[in-house]
């Protein structure tokens, strides 16, 4: 009886030791991050629901590109992928390929061929080369992510309104220790911390609740992207998942069937007009972007026109596109993404009809020629459906977030075994590195200013001049004298803002405020004169708030 006394003191000791060491830990609210290629994703479990958040663009899903143009900016998103064309060799793209890697790497090798800017040897790993405004400058893949992860915070800071310190991001199944590490190195550096890496497959399957069903289920997952194409199979048993088998191809992916399109109407533009596109990077710009637009449109109707206004030497373009034909230029690409469903299955000694749930993944599949041809694998079995494909990785990362957010972390420690150390970043790397953001995030901000600041004083001008020059609202109201002296105050400004393109905000407000001081005793005298007051900013004659 002492003996079962005793082991029963020692287990309460035991249990509060575990609860002490596992005090909760406040993280504020956790995001969930889809770290993609070519695109990113980011969510929050909000209200009891997940919300995927829009960018400053109004686009839920944000390329993962980064820029430095010319004139000192660092562009992330939307813009860098815009400019791709006109500034190829200072815009990256595709870090995630590079990422935990060693310079040796066959893989490294083979894509470093095809990327417009230069990857250089540093450390034995590879090391991305640009033109920045402070010079020559080389990044780690490591840095180009956390540039991506630190635009994701922003979007989720920006719609939550508040810092987010604390994150879940995605990775490809077949990552490696020291690939999953770099991740969490690159949020470091983002300054947020990587509460868990988590299998895209798996995020995806918990996008769909499969986690909460009963019994153990083989679930395939078929997540066809910009760029990459990968194939997961997992079996989970009472929320516990395994990927028992991976396999795709780590170059095909939307991009790929945009090309195809390109290349066709490149071939018809030559045919009809004689001339040869190619020679022009902003027409084959305009080309990609509405490509890329009629492929998505295809997806819910049988034909588009695609439009471009001055295309090439001052023509327009206006082709037809229909689904039969691009189904026609990609077949053999369709076709090919049922090879590594295939092996999957050999891999994982498993049959067609013992796969449970088919979840489809990635922006591509949304093509009805994909889903048909999955679904015609799988003998008619129907993918689950009703989560965008773009999304469902950042969904059930969102969803992860969720619980760890519980808006408190267990305490718990993990402990991962990385087995080629040498090969990570140093703390000193990534201190240098932290460092680094920072100041790429000072200058951004100066940056923002300047520009905002410029906008408010050539806006202020140009409103002035219009309503100066209108004969029915101030135009009319001015002396011959009064109106001389607020045009000749506004030439100047303007004159001004034509020299002098590249100063600090400071001056822009400086400008702005000198302009004020002139016009605004002017335009009280006719208050005065009017003998009432001011009238308010919506009023008919003359808006104040503009003067």
């Amino acid at each position: 009886m002492r003996c079962w006394t005793a082991l029963a003191l020692v287990a309460v000791v035991a249990v509060l030791v575990a609860a002490k060491e596992n005090k909760k830990e406040d993280v504020g609210t956790v995001i969930g991050i889809d770290l993609g290629t070519t695109y990113s994703c980011v969510g929050v479990f909000k209200n009891g629901r997940v919300e995927i958040i829009a960018n400053d663009q109004g686009n839920r899903i944000t390329p993962s590109y980064v820029a430095f143009t010319a004139d000192g900016e660092r562009l992330i998103g939307d813009s860098a992928k815009n400019q791709l064309t006109t500034n190829p060799e200072n815009t990256i793209f595709d870090a995630k390929r590079l990422i935990g890697r060693e310079w040796s790497d066959k893989s490294v090798q083979h894509d470093i061929q095809f990327f417009p800017f230069k990857v250089i040897k540093k450390n034995d790993k590879p090391h991305i080369q640009v033109t920045t405004a402070q010079g020559e400058k080389v990044f780690a893949a490591e840095e180009i992510s956390a540039m991506v992860l630190g635009k994701m915070k922003e979007v989720a800071e920006a719609y939550l309104g508040k810092t987010i310190t604390h994150a879940v991001v995605t990775v490809p199944a077949y990552f490696n220790d020291a690939q999953r590490q770099a991740t969490k190195d690159a949020g470091v550096i983002a300054g947020l911390t990587v509460m868990r890496i988590i299998n895209e497959p798996t995020a995806a399957a918990i996008a769909y609740g499969i986690d909460k069903k009963d019994g153990e289920k083989n679930i395939l997952v078929f997540d066809l992207g910009g760029g990459t194409f990968d194939v997961s199979l997992l079996t989970i048993d009472s929320g516990v998942f395994e990927v028992v088998a991976t396999n795709g191809d780590t170059h095909l992916g939307g991009e790929d069937f945009d090309q195809r399109v390109m290349d066709h109407f490149i071939k018809l533009y030559k045919k009809k007009k004689g001339k040869d596109i190619r020679k022009d990077n902003r027409a084959v710009q305009k080309l990609r972007r509405e490509v890329e637009k009629a492929k998505r449109s295809l997806s819910a109707s049988h034909q588009v026109r695609i439009e471009i206004e001055s295309f090439f030497e001052g023509e327009d373009f206006s082709e037809t596109l229909t689904r039969a034909k691009f189904e026609e230029l990609n077949m053999d690409l369709f076709r090919s993404t049922m090879k590594p469903v295939q092996k999957v299955l050999e891999d994982s000694d498993l049959q067609k009809k013992e796969i449970d749930e088919i979840v489809l993944v990635g922006g591509s599949t949304r093509i009805p020629k994909i889903q048909q041809l999955v679904k015609e694998f799988f003998n008619g079995k129907e993918p689950s459906r009703g989560i965008n494909p773009d999304e469902a990785v950042a969904y059930g990362a969102a969803v992860q977030a969720g619980v760890l957010s519980e808006d408190k972390g267990t305490g718990n420690k993990e402990k991962i075994v990385i087995t080629n150390d040498q090969n990570r970043l140093t703390p000193e790397d990534i201190d240098r590195m932290i460092k680094d953001a920072e100041m790429f995030a000072d200058e951004d901000k100066k940056l923002k200013e300047r520009v905002e600041s410029r906008n408010e004083l050539e806006s202020y001008a140009y409103s002035l001049k219009n309503q100066v020059n209108d004969k029915e609202k101030l135009g009319a109201k001015l002396s011959d004298e009064d109106k001389e002296k607020i045009e000749e105050a506004i030439d100047e400004k303007i004159k001004w803002l034509e020299d002098n393109a590249d100063v600090d905000a400071e001056e822009y407000k400086t400008q702005k405020k000198e302009l004020e001081e002139i016009v605004q005793p002017i335009i009280a005298k006719l208050y005065q004169g009017a003998g009432g007051p001011p009238p308010s900013g919506d009023d008919e004659e003359y808006d104040k708030d503009e003067l």
